[in-house]
């Protein structure tokens, strides 16, 4: 028989070294090139949420003036969130409120601040700096921060430039987790530009090499498909140096541009899903984050338009997650109530089963599911962002399955852990 030698039983092989030889030098680059564009996802230390505050509002005390204002929204209309919570989440979403109820910070000079005169925008520019800075030291203060400045649009990018610079001087150089968005991506050379951007304003303020990053936000339809008929995100990332940590869908600017007309627009249209669908197939694997966009919709007015707003939005946002957006605006502090009910909720639900069926594959134990290593590695990215959440802690965690705990779960997110057959 062709391949194998009856009489020693041992396999033989008809390829010289060669040829060996040659077919790794045709596949060498290819798997260089692989690894440059997808190293994997980024799983674990992603935010639940983004919150959007104008510029003009900034200060170092905004997560906790924003936190006790939930907590008042949940405390004056206490059935409205009863009736979402089917995980016994409400004292998480207490606790949380009250100790660190925002993740990531964005202050806001475009669309949620306007136009003002160069001397009021350079005086904010400077205060955000500064609260920027002051909450990046705080413990208890946003793990992500930073600011969305004008667009790249001829008529503003200048003015977006000199914000930045006064940001990061009223900041005394890059806090930690800084990111600044991008606000209207519409061609791929304008992500070079903006990674241009990022090394002159580094070499002029004497920070370290490839210390700002940048998130893309994509609002317009050419952010998805471009002139030439590709996907223009997609390449964005692979011109963006590594630099991009993120994309964030505009829900509003991106709806318009499509002609959907204001009443109808939402993060559920099947517009918004074919963006976001996008985004998400653009993003896997690179490392990126994609981000959910918002709802104009708050729980403002009676009792009952608080709770119709409330359960708008946590189905908004348990949707998204459900869909594998595990971020998503958040523009009122209302939105905090529910951002965190609907998320804790999700992750509280998946648990029991995801660390179930982990705790058995980690064992080899049969069950009703027998999971392959690509299903174990999302049973266990379900469970580090539940973990970052706060959703549960490990040692809930381990009441289920014993064995796992953080080592455990970072290998079998980067396939280190091998269990073996048998």
């Amino acid at each position: 028989m062709t391949g194998h030698n009856q009489q020693s039983n041992s396999p033989v092989t008809a390829l010289t070294p060669d040829a060996l030889d040659r077919i790794e030098s045709l596949f060498g680059p290819i798997d260089d090139d692989l690894a440059r564009h997808y190293p994997g996802d980024r799983i674990g230390g992603q935010p639940s949420h983004t919150v959007y505050v104008s510029a003009s509002d900034a200060s170092a005390e905004v997560p906790a003036e924003w936190g006790a204002a939930g907590s008042a929204i949940l405390d004056a209309h206490p059935g409205a969130f009863a009736e979402l919570d089917t995980a016994d989440a409400l004292p998480l979403v207490r606790d949380r409120l009250n100790r660190a109820p925002i993740q990531d910070l964005r202050f806001d000079f475009e669309d949620g601040y306007g136009w003002r005169s160069d001397a009021v925008e350079d005086r904010h520019a400077t205060a955000v700096g500064t609260a920027l800075s002051a909450l990046a030291r705080d413990p208890a203060g946003p793990s992500w921060l930073g600011i969305r400045s004008k667009g790249l649009a001829a008529h503003e990018r200048r003015r977006g430039i000199r914000t930045l610079e006064l940001v990061l001087d009223g900041a005394g150089g890059v806090p930690d987790g800084f990111v600044f968005t991008v606000p209207k991506l519409r061609a791929v050379a304008q992500v070079a530009a903006v990674v241009a951007l990022c090394e002159e304003i580094e070499r002029a303020h004497g920070l370290p090499d490839r210390a700002l990053r940048f998130e893309l936000q994509i609002e317009s339809p050419q952010a998805v498909v471009g002139a030439d008929g590709t996907t223009t995100l997609a390449r964005a990332i692979t011109r963006a140096d590594g630099r991009c940590t993120s994309l964030h869908y505009g829900t509003y600017d991106y709806s318009a541009a499509c002609g959907i007309t204001s009443a109808q627009q939402s993060l559920a249209h099947p517009v918004a899903d074919h963006a976001k669908n996008v985004m998400l197939v653009a993003a896997a694997q690179t490392g990126v984050w994609v981000c959910d966009g918002s709802t104009q919709v708050v729980p403002t007015g009676s009792p009952e338009q608080i709770s119709v707003s409330a359960r708008r939005h946590f189905e908004l946002v348990t949707r998204s997650l459900e869909r594998g957006f595990y971020q998503g605006w958040d523009m009122h502090p209302g939105h905090l109530v529910t951002r965190w009910l609907a998320t804790f909720g999700f992750f509280r639900h998946a648990m029991p089963v995801a660390a179930a069926r982990l705790g058995n594959y980690l064992d080899r134990q049969g069950g009703e599911v027998m999971d392959e290593p690509a299903t174990a590695q999302a049973l266990a990215g379900v469970l580090v962002r539940g973990l970052d959440a706060g959703a549960f802690g490990l040692a809930e965690l381990q009441n289920v399955a014993s064995g796992i705990d953080r080592d455990v779960l970072r290998g079998l997110l980067d396939r280190s852990v091998t269990v073996p057959l048998g």
